[in-house]
Order: C-alpha cells, then sequence, then structure tokens
C-alpha cells in the first residue's frame, strides 16, 4: 500500500509543479532563465518539488532502510511541517489577494490545498513517529531560515520578492522582521504540533497493543 500510495502521490506532486511551471511560462514576458530563476524562488515550489522527490524515493525504496536521508525517521515530518504551513499562509494570507483562473486556478489548489493534505495522510499512515524527537525540530527550521535570507538577498539584487510579505519595496524592515517572527513561530508551532500528536498516536496505538492478550 505504501508503494502504491507513494507512486500516486509522487504523480500528482510533480505534476501539479509541471502544470504550474507550464503556466508560468505561457504567462510571463521574461527569459526562460529568469523565468526559471523566479519560478523556484517560491517557497510554494520548492516544498512541493521536495515533497515530490519524496514520494519518489518511496516507490522504489525498502521500508526499513534508515541509512539514506529520505528513509529517517523525521524527514516525512519535517516536509509535512513545511507543506503544511505552505497551505496555512495561502488560506489565510494569499488566497484572499489571489484569484487565478482556469489552470492557474487548478494548479494553485493541487498546490496549497490538495499537496498538503496528501502528506498528511502519507505521514499519518506512514511515519515511525515514536522515533521522530522533539531535538529534531531546531533542524527542520534551517530550510525556512536559508530561504527567507536567500529570499531577502535575491531581492535587494533583483527587485523581485515572491510574496507581499516578504517585499522590501512595499514593507519597511521592522514590519519584515515581524513577519519573520510570524513566520518562524508558525514552523515552530506547527512542528512542536506534528510531533506531540506523533507521540500520542504512538502511546495509543501501544496502550491498546498491551491491552490485547
Amino acid at each position: 500500500m505504501r508503494r502504491e500510495l507513494a507512486y500516486i502521490f509522487a504523480f500528482i506532486a510533480w505534476s501539479s509543479v509541471t502544470m504550474q511551471y507550464w503556466v508560468m511560462l505561457e504567462s510571463t514576458p521574461l527569459t526562460l532563465g529568469t523565468a526559471t530563476l523566479r519560478f523556484f524562488s517560491y517557497f510554494t515550489i520548492l516544498t512541493n518539488t521536495l515533497l515530490a522527490l519524496y514520494f519518489s524515493s518511496q516507490v522504489h525504496a525498502h521500508l526499513h532502510d534508515r541509512g539514506k536521508i529520505w528513509g529517517k525517521s523525521g524527514t516525512l515530518t519535517a516536509i509535512t511541517v513545511y507543506i503544511l504551513v505552505v497551505g496555512l499562509v495561502y488560506q489565510f494570507v494569499l488566497r484572499g489577494i489571489w484569484d487565478p483562473q482556469g489552470i492557474a486556478r487548478f494548479t494553485d489548489e493541487l498546490l496549497h490545498s490538495l499537496n498538503p493534505l496528501l502528506a498528511l495522510v502519507f505521514w499519518w499512515l506512514f511515519e515511525d513517529k515514536k522515533a521522530v524527537e522533539w531535538k529534531q525540530i531546531p533542524y527542520w527550521l534551517i530550510y525556512p531560515l536559508v530561504y527567507f535570507i536567500y529570499t531577502v538577498i535575491h531581492g535587494q539584487l533583483s527587485g523581485f520578492y515572491p510574496y507581499p510579505f516578504v517585499d522590501l519595496n512595499e514593507i519597511s524592515i521592522g514590519q519584515l522582521l515581524i513577519n519573520f517572527l510570524i513566520l518562524a513561530l508558525t514552523f515552530s508551532l506547527v512542528s512542536l504540533g506534528l510531533v506531540g500528536l506523533g507521540k500520542s498516536l504512538s502511546k495509543a496505538q501501544s496502550d491498546k497493543q498491551n491491552l490485547v492478550p
């Protein structure tokens, strides 16, 4: 079941990223190189690509292969945290200011609504929740931190900011720092919530097994 779901989910994730790339190329006046760089400057695209890579790795992965990064406990939880934050930010911050139409609307829903749910389902079913540790959370925050720093530096050099809450053409440094703290808190709370939920589920399962004569 794991392999079959991984195959289906990988197909959906790769399809959503590919369709979004096509939509972008169809509507942009930029050169291919500049457009591609900007495309992969979105946390949404990077994270959905990471999710697609993870699902793809599970199609042929041995279930107990802990020697590779994709098989280590906590990897799926970290990726699930990232994609859940993508979904949350879109639903509560960006949806009201962005109204795509047609195929763009369809791909947006895949990237921001369906794929986070697929990640959560896969995490619920297959993550080794008991082995995931609280101390892993600070390491999970490195990826969004590096992305945030890159986005600010790239924006200063190019004038392009992928999201309004990091756009220094429109907001002050002070507001940028406030937004950074809010995002950092969001990532931390989602991480704590997912690890806590995982441990609760593991304990409930263990208690249930102990009751079986």
